[in-house]
C-alpha cells in the first residue's frame, strides 16, 4: 500500500513565538516553536550553504536571523522569546539580527546546562 501524505497543517495569527537557539563552536541551530512547543521554522548556517569553520561564525548567524525573522513576519508573529544554549559565536549575533528586523523580543534566557559536579574523574595517575 503506498503511502498517502496528509494535509499540512498551517499556522494562522500566532503572534508570540519562542526561539531556541543552539550555538556550538561549528554550528548555530535556530528553531521557532508557538508556545505549546509546535515547530514553526527551522534554520541553520548549513541551509544557507555555508560550510566549514564558517558555519560557527556570527556572519552566518545573523544570516540565519534575518532569514527566520523575515518567514516570522510573514505569518504575523510580534512578540519573541529567545532561549539561548552553547557557547558558539552565533549566540548574540541572531538576537541583534532578530531586534533589528522588527521582531520585540520580551524575554531572553540562557539555558546552557552546567554540570553541578562535573563527571567522573580520570582514574588516579601510577608511576
Amino acid at each position: 500500500m503506498a503511502y498517502k501524505k496528509g494535509k499540512k497543517r498551517v499556522l494562522k495569527n500566532v503572534e508570540s513565538v519562542i526561539a531556541h537557539v543552539q550555538a556550538s563552536f561549528n554550528n548555530t541551530l535556530v528553531s521557532v516553536t508557538t508556545m505549546t512547543g509546535d515547530v514553526i521554522v527551522r534554520g541553520s548556517s548549513g541551509q544557507l550553504g555555508f560550510k566549514g569553520a564558517r558555519k560557527g561564525t556570527p556572519f552566518a548567524a545573523t544570516q540565519i536571523g534575518t532569514n527566520i525573522a523575515r518567514d516570522l513576519l510573514a505569518l504575523g508573529v510580534r512578540f519573541m522569546e529567545v532561549n539561548l544554549q552553547g557557547p558558539g559565536q552565533g549566540r548574540d549575533s541572531v538576537v541583534r539580527a532578530f531586534q533589528s528586523s522588527g521582531l520585540n523580543i520580551s524575554v531572553l534566557r540562557d539555558v546552557t546546562p552546567l554540570p553541578h559536579n562535573g563527571g567522573r574523574a580520570p582514574k588516579k595517575r601510577r608511576v
